[in-house]
């Protein structure tokens, strides 16, 4: 079993239009470990594990999705990826392709410590064939 060390940091915004509280419901939805700060504008959270993310990806079947979105995102010391807020507060895991959303997307960056960068997209989202992870 691999150590991993990661830092997640979650930004999302909070438009007239929205409710705080529900912006932050949407970010736990998707990562239930984190720790959430709601403000006025913004609601940020952190966490040190994503688990239960990488499980939604596995249950979604969007692995595939996920690892170029990774891929794409991908920095020195880790990566960056937006979510679709209407989604997310279903549970629902949809990455933020193009224009971001009229409501603005969540906006997750991961630092990854241990193991290389690399390693740690494959563990979140594993290559596949015909939809099945390799490993």
């Amino acid at each position: 079993m691999t150590v991993y060390s990661v830092d997640v940091e979650i930004r999302a915004p909070v438009r007239a239009t929205e409710v705080p509280d529900r912006v932050a419901r949407a970010v736990e939805a998707l990562f239930p470990t984190a720790d959430v700060e709601v403000g006025p504008d913004e609601v940020v959270a952190s966490t040190h594990e994503l688990e239960e993310f990488r499980e939604q990806l596995f249950e979604q079947r969007i692995l595939d999705t996920a690892r170029s979105a990774f891929l794409d995102g991908r920095t020195e010391d880790g990566f960056a990826f937006d979510l679709k807020k209407q989604a997310a507060f279903r549970g629902v895991v949809n990455f933020s392709v193009g224009k971001p959303a009229e409501l603005g997307d969540i906006h997750v960056e991961v630092t990854v410590r241990e193991p290389a960068v690399e390693e740690f997209i494959t563990y979140l989202a594993p290559e596949t064939e015909e939809g099945e992870p390799l490993e």
